[in-house]
């Protein structure tokens, strides 16, 4: 009988398609984790700080659920590269952020709909629906001002 070290069967390792979604969604939270740092950093606002900074820990989880099941996939560890520059004014990052967060949205969703994995199917559900609620949040900033 033969064992496989990875968790997962041979037809998930050799999905490209899932391979290359989780790629781009790992450097993609990656990217939004240094931006939003300096997102908070740019507000003076304690309670605006505090929820980037909830939204930022949220980014974190999903870095962190994405590039597991990556490493349960492929077998190999994933080093993320910022993809995005951070804006340097306070507006401009929250509209930035948004833009990012709805497009994000629906990448997520579109690769849910396009793997059998359903680890990974639930990943990027849960994750589409924490990126929307990101979005109403820096909405609801942006119109404030």
């Amino acid at each position: 009988m033969h064992y496989s070290y990875y968790p997962y069967p041979a037809p998930y390792r050799e999905d490209p398609v899932l391979i290359r979604n989780l790629e781009k969604a790992i450097n993609g939270e990656f990217s939004a984790i240094q931006c939003y740092r300096k997102l908070a950093e740019l507000t003076h606002r304690d309670e605006v700080r505090k929820q980037i900074e909830e939204i930022r820990r949220d980014e974190m989880r999903h870095l962190r659920e994405f590039s597991t099941l990556y490493g349960a996939i492929t077998g190999k560890h994933i080093m993320p590269k910022q993809t995005e520059e951070c804006p340097d004014t306070f507006t401009r990052g929250l509209d930035a952020a948004f833009k990012d967060e709805q497009e994000t949205v629906d990448f997520y969703l579109r690769a849910a709909e396009e793997t059998s994995n359903l680890k990974a199917k639930g990943i990027f559900t849960r994750a589409a629906r924490d990126e929307q609620h990101h979005a109403v949040w820096f909405l609801y900033y942006l119109m404030e001002r």
